[in-house]
C-alpha cells in the first residue's frame, strides 16, 4: 500500500535544512506505470505498479549534496545524508537566477491511463500486431508503456510546484525474411497525454506500414557510394537534429570541451533555411511544464536562420556560461538533474515534397533511422537510414537497403538548400549519463545539396 504524501512534512523538512545551506530543493514523484510486451501475438510480460520517491538536493559552499529515498518514514536520514555529502565535497557551483514559481499544472489527459482496463491496452497491441502479419513477415514485437503521476517541487527560494503528468507510447518492430536475408520495419506512436493518444492512431495502418517496409527492403538494391544530393524525411531530419545538433548544444558538453559548438554563439553554423527549436512546452512526447529545478519551460530557439543564438542549460551550467537557464535540467526523481533535450525540431519551410525532388537528376531519399553514432566534440556523425530510394530525374524510383549517411555536422547544416512544408514529431527515449528521458524530435522533409552516402555495415 502506497504511503500518503504529507506536503506539510516536506515543507518542514525544507525549512529545517535551508538554514544550514545556501540553497535546497526537494522533488517528489508518485506514479502508476504499465509495461506490456507482446511477441508474435502472445503477451510475454506485463509489469504494472506504483512508484514513489523523494530526493533532496542541497548546495553548501559551492558543493552539491544529494540524497534519495523511497521510504517516506526515513526523511531524517535524507537530510543527514545530503548535508554530509555537501560538507565533504569541494566545488565552485553557483546557480543562475530563476523566477520563483507557485503553480499547479493539471493533467491534460482526456482519457486517464489508470481508467483504461489492461484488456483495452492489450487489444490496441493486438490490432497493430495483426495488421503487421503480411506475407514474408516472420516475427513481430509490440511494446506498450505508460506512466501517470504527480511531481512536486519545492525549493528554499520559495517555489512550490505541483505537476500532474501522463505519457503513453506504443512501439512495433516487424521482421521480414526471404532467401535474400532479413529486414526490419519499425513504427511508434504516443504522446504526453492520456489513452486518447493511442485511440486516435490508425493502428492497422501503423502495422501495415512497418511490415510493408520490412518486406519491401528484402528485394531492395544495395546503395551506390559517394557524394549525392539527398532528401531526409521528417523522422531522419528529427534524428539528425537531435543527435548531431541537439546534444552539441547542451551546456554541460560545451563546458566539458566536448561540443563542436563551443565558442560559436552568434556565428553562422547553418544555411539561412535552418531554424532549430527545443520546446518542452509543446504538445509532443518530451513535454513537461517545469524542469527538475522548477524553471518554467518555453520555446527555445537554438539556431535562428542559420545562426547559433541559444543553448540548452541548467541553472548551474547557465551560471558558468553567463546565460539564462533554459528549463532543460531533467532527471528521474532518483537522479541528479542534468542538461537534456525535450522536443527538438527543425522548423518547416514552404516547399512541397514534389518541389523538393523536382529537377534532382541523381539523388537519394532517406527515410527513418536505424541508429548511428555521433561525436559531438569532433562534429562528425554516421546514421543508418531505415529505408531509402533512388531519385532519378525528379522521380522517386528504386528502393535501396542498408544505406548510411555520414559527414560533418556543420557542413550538412550549411548545405541545407530546401525545407519542406510538412511537419511531424516522433516518439522516443534518449539516454545520457545513465539516465533515460522521454523526448520528441522531428521536422519536415529536408534537402541537402550534397552528402556522403554509402552502404551500412
Amino acid at each position: 500500500m502506497k504511503e500518503e504524501l504529507d506536503l506539510d512534512l516536506l515543507d518542514k523538512l525544507l525549512k529545517s535544512v535551508e538554514k544550514n545551506v545556501d540553497y535546497a530543493d526537494i522533488r517528489v514523484n508518485e506514479s502508476e506505470n504499465t509495461v506490456i510486451v507482446m511477441k508474435d501475438g502472445k503477451i510475454q510480460e506485463i509489469r504494472s505498479g506504483s512508484d514513489q520517491g523523494v530526493c533532496l538536493r542541497v548546495l553548501k559552499q559551492g558543493a552539491w549534496g544529494f540524497s534519495y529515498t523511497n521510504q517516506l518514514d526515513r526523511l531524517d536520514n535524507l537530510t543527514e545524508s545530503a548535508l554530509k555529502l555537501a560538507s565533504v565535497l569541494t566545488s565552485d557551483v553557483e546557480l543562475a537566477p530563476a523566477e520563483i514559481r507557485t503553480d499547479k499544472v493539471k493533467s491534460n489527459a482526456r482519457i486517464k491511463l489508470s481508467d483504461v482496463p489492461l484488456e483495452d491496452k492489450k487489444i490496441a497491441m493486438s490490432d497493430v500486431e495483426q495488421a503487421a502479419n503480411l506475407d514474408k513477415v516472420v516475427s513481430t514485437t509490440v511494446n506498450y508503456v505508460d506512466a501517470e503521476g504527480t511531481t512536486y517541487f519545492l525549493n528554499s527560494e520559495g517555489s512550490s510546484i505541483k505537476m500532474e503528468e501522463n505519457r503513453v507510447a506504443l512501439f512495433l518492430n516487424a521482421v521480414a525474411a526471404s532467401e535474400n536475408g532479413i529486414q526490419f520495419g519499425h513504427k511508434s506512436t504516443g504522446g504526453a497525454k492520456g489513452f486518447e493518444a493511442i485511440q486516435k492512431e490508425d493502428l492497422e495502418l501503423m502495422g501495415r506500414t512497418a511490415a510493408s517496409k520490412a518486406v519491401r527492403l528484402l528485394d531492395a538494391n544495395s546503395p551506390p557510394s559517394g557524394r549525392f544530393p539527398i532528401i531526409m524525411d521528417s523522422e531522419l531530419t528529427g534524428v539528425f537534429i537531435h543527435e548531431a545538433l541537439g546534444h552539441a548544444s547542451e551546456a554541460d558538453l560545451i563546458l566539458q570541451n566536448d561540443s563542436i559548438l563551443k565558442g560559436k554563439m552568434g556565428t553562422k553554423i547553418g544555411s539561412p533555411l535552418v531554424t532549430i527549436v527545443d520546446d518542452a512546452s509543446m504538445d509532443a512526447f518530451g513535454y513537461y511544464a517545469y524542469d527538475a529545478e522548477g524553471v518554467k519551460t518555453s520555446k527555445n530557439v537554438l539556431v535562428e536562420e542559420g545562426t547559433l543564438v541559444s543553448l540548452l542549460s541548467s541553472r548551474e551550467t547557465a551560471a558558468k556560461l553567463n546565460i539564462r537557464p533554459s528549463g532543460n535540467a531533467r532527471s528521474g526523481v532518483g537522479d541528479q538533474p542534468i542538461v537534456r533535450m525535450s522536443n527538438t525540431y527543425l522548423k518547416p519551410g514552404q516547399m512541397s515534397f514534389e518541389e523538393l525532388i523536382e529537377g534532382m537528376e541523381n539523388g537519394i531519399y532517406l527515410k527513418g533511422s536505424r541508429g548511428g553514432q555521433v561525436d559531438t566534440g569532433k562534429g562528425v556523425f554516421q546514421f543508418n537510414a531505415a529505408e531509402s530510394f533512388m531519385i532519378e530525374n525528379g522521380q522517386v524510383t528504386d528502393p535501396l537497403r542498408d544505406v548510411s549517411l555520414s559527414g560533418n555536422i556543420l557542413e550538412i547544416l550549411q548545405k541545407v538548400d530546401a525545407v519542406g512544408s510538412d511537419f511531424h514529431m516522433g516518439v522516443g527515449f534518449c539516454g545520457k549519463a545513465g539516465q533515460t528521458a522521454p523526448v520528441g524530435d522531428g521536422g519536415p522533409h529536408t534537402r541537402v545539396s550534397e552528402a556522403t552516402v554509402g552502404g551500412a555495415q
